[in-house]
C-alpha cells in the first residue's frame, strides 16, 4: 500500500526519525523490538530471512524495484529532500525498511551445529561489528558469539556495513560474560585467543580441532586478560620485520578477523581432506 507524504515530522514515520541520534536509536530500538535496514539488496536479505516488515520509506524513482517482495507492506513515498530530513543524511541505496525483530536463538542453539564460531568481547564500534559478519559470512564460519556488552548486529549502520550478511549467520549474546568460556569448552570447542603479541603462536602453526571458537577483542585494548587466560591458547598473525620495525604491529580488528576467518576455513577444509 502506497502513501504519499510530504511532511517529515508525519508521526508515521517515527521509525525512521532522528537516525543520527545512537542513544535515542539503541532506545527505540529495544523498546519496539525494531530495526532499520537501508538499500534494496540489505532489504531483501532481511525479508528472505524471514524478518518482518513494518513499513518502507523510500522515493518516488525506487518505488517499483522492491515491489515484487514487499506484498501487502505500507511504502510510504516521499521526495528527496523529505527521505534526507527523516534520515538526516541522503540515503544513497534508495529506501529504508522498518523490520520487526526475531527471538535471539540461546549460545548452545547456535553452537550445536558448528564447527567454526567467532566469538566477539565487547566490540562497541557498530560498523566494526557489521565488517566482521560480512567476514565470517563470506569465509564460511558458522555462527557468531557476541559478549553482553558487544554492539548490536541490527543496529543501522552494522547492518549497513554487513550488506547483509548479519541475517545469513546464526548469532547469540552471551548470558554472562564471566563464564562465557565455559560454555564454549563445555559444548567441545578449542578457544584461540587472537592477540597483537608477537610472543603467542602464529594462527597458522596451530593445530586445529574439529570444533573451534575464535576470540576477538575490541580495537585498542584488545580481549580482556581474562579471556585471554583462559582460552586453550593465545595466538597471533604474523607481521612482517620490516612493518614491526617502523613501528606497524598490529591490524586493526576487521583485518585480523578476516585473515583469521579465512585460517579458520582453511584448517576446516585441510581436516576435512584428512578424514
Amino acid at each position: 500500500m502506497l502513501e504519499h507524504l510530504t511532511d517529515a515530522a508525519d508521526p508515521r514515520l517515527a521509525d525512521y526519525t532522528r537516525l543520527r541520534d545512537v542513544e535515542l536509536r539503541k532506545s527505540l530500538e529495544a523498546e519496539r523490538g525494531l530495526f532499520v535496514a537501508e538499500g534494496e539488496k540489505v532489504i531483501r536479505r532481511a525479508i528472505a530471512a524471514g524478518y518482518p516488515v513494518r513499513s518502507v520509506l523510500t522515493t518516488r524513482r525506487w518505488v517499483a524495484s522492491l515491489a515484487d517482495v514487499l506484498g501487502p507492506a505500507t511504502v510510504y513515498v516521499v521526495s528527496d529532500e523529505t527521505m534526507e530530513g527523516v534520515a538526516g543524511f541522503q540515503v544513497h541505496r534508495g529506501a529504508l525498511a522498518s523490520m520487526e525483530r526475531l527471538p535471539l536463538p540461546s549460545t548452545e542453539t547456535v553452537l550445536d551445529p558448528a564447527a567454526r564460531v567467532v566469538v566477539l568481547e565487547d566490540i562497541v564500534d557498530h560498523a566494526n561489528v557489521g565488517a566482521i559478519f560480512r567476514c565470517a559470512a563470506a569465509l564460511g564460519v558458522d555462527g557468531v558469539i557476541l559478549s553482553p556488552r558487544c554492539a548490536d548486529p541490527l543496529y543501522r549502520r552494522a547492518v549497513k556495513v554487513s550488506m547483509g550478511a548479519v541475517f545469513s549467520i546464526p548469532y547469540a549474546r552471551m548470558d554472562n560474560w564471566y563464564t562465557g568460556l565455559d560454555e564454549l569448552r563445555g559444548a567441545g570447542f578449542q578457544t584461540l585467543a587472537l592477540t597483537p603479541d608477537q610472543s603467542a603462536t602464529a594462527l597458522d602453526q596451530v593445530k586445529m580441532g574439529d570444533r573451534v571458537a575464535l576470540l576477538l577483542g575490541a580495537e585498542g585494548d584488545g580481549l580482556s586478560s581474562r579471556w585471554l587466560h583462559e582460552a586453550d591458547e593465545p595466538v597471533c598473525i604474523p607481521m612482517s620485520p620490516s612493518a614491526m620495525a617502523n613501528g606497524v604491529d598490529s591490524l586493526n580488528v576487521v583485518a585480523a578477523a578476516a585473515i583469521a576467518c579465512h585460517g579458520l576455513m582453511r584448517s576446516a577444509d585441510l581436516s576435512h581432506q584428512e578424514s
